[in-house]
């Protein structure tokens, strides 16, 4: 269930692939929020600030982000792990709802460095909220990468955050957690082992794949060709569709994919279901406090014959800001 991957190679650009793999649709739609918007961290507790920082984001269901990137080049990318603990909400320390934690990074920080600060200084909790419709509790853990190729992955095991920080944690994908992962990589003829390079969608084997592919992509003669090279990796690593398994009805599959030039500031996504890839320009955004926030209707136009594709930037439906989850006051 999800796959992330940087290119990170000295004097080019920073690249971000991701694969949103899940076993239902997450009826994603792209949304630009600008400087300035109040929000809250969802759970009635100490939190509350002013966005610093614009940025362009992928939701889930229109009440939480799950992937996306802000004005000065730090992105974040929600994945499945099973084995998150987010521990007792302590009412009178800091927290936030799972459904706005991605956007406190995006709306704050401008590196991985300074995310990593605050989250050492706070030691801040996770509060995860269950689906509204479905009831279903999400497990999940954090990735944060900057356009300096910086990465971090944050998971919350035993109601505390570990904290993987290094530009060399280029991969991350799911279960088991990443101390495991990164042991099991050194298994693998490459990286230490000699157990050849393993082609199943488990996700050890998918974090193989990706740290083995992108390690040898060739450089880039250009902006096109780097994304291209990205999203030939993350497609190595994608799920395909299949049919119900009884044994697994929860099996996911990939259903949509980003790119993420924190360098160039373009954000591109590609829907495996509707399967048009579209981009944005984040220079060309206004960010201003004060601009209206933007909504890309992607359940709905791209279910048109022919749909959305290519540059996008102006296609957005000024609308209120995203709505995040939250307890109920």
């Amino acid at each position: 269930m999800c796959t992330r991957v940087i290119w990170n190679e000295p004097g080019g650009a920073v690249l971000v692939g991701r694969n949103m793999d899940y076993h239902r649709d997450t009826a994603t739609n792209l949304w630009v929020m600008p400087r300035g918007i109040k929000r809250d961290d969802g759970v009635g507790g100490q939190l509350s600030w002013v966005a610093r920082y614009g940025s362009v984001v992928a939701g889930a269901y229109d009440m939480m982000t799950v992937d996306g990137m802000n004005e000065v080049g730090l992105a974040g990318h929600i994945l499945w792990l099973s084995e998150s603990t987010y521990g007792e909400h302590d009412k009178s320390k800091p927290a936030l709802s799972m459904a706005v934690w991605m956007q406190y990074f995006l709306d704050n920080f401008a590196t991985v460095d300074e995310a990593v600060a605050w989250i050492e200084d706070t030691s801040v909790q996770v509060v995860p909220l269950g689906d509204p419709s479905t009831g279903e509790v999400p497990a999940v853990h954090l990735a944060l990468d900057d356009g300096n190729g910086d990465s971090v992955v944050i998971e919350y095991i035993d109601g505390k955050p570990n904290v993987w920080h290094s530009r060399d944690y280029r991969v991350m994908t799911n279960s088991p957690t990443y101390d495991k992962q990164i042991e099991l990589l050194k298994q693998v003829q490459g990286f230490g082992g000699d157990r050849p390079l393993p082609g199943t969608t488990v996700a050890s084997d998918r974090f193989a794949r990706a740290a083995y592919y992108v390690g040898r992509l060739p450089e880039p003669k250009s902006q096109l060709e780097a994304i291209a090279g990205m999203f030939s990796v993350i497609r190595n690593t994608a799920q395909p569709f299949r049919i119900p398994d009884p044994d697994k009805p929860n099996a996911s599959q990939t259903i949509w994919q980003t790119v993420s030039d924190l360098t160039n500031k373009r954000y591109v996504f590609e829907s495996t279901t509707r399967p048009n890839v579209v981009w944005v320009e984040l220079s060309e955004l206004n960010f201003e406090e004060g601009a209206p926030a933007g909504k890309l209707d992607l359940i709905g136009d791209t279910a048109l014959e022919g749909g959305l594709a290519g540059n996008v930037t102006g296609r957005f439906d000024e609308t209120a800001p995203l709505k995040f989850l939250a307890l109920p006051s």
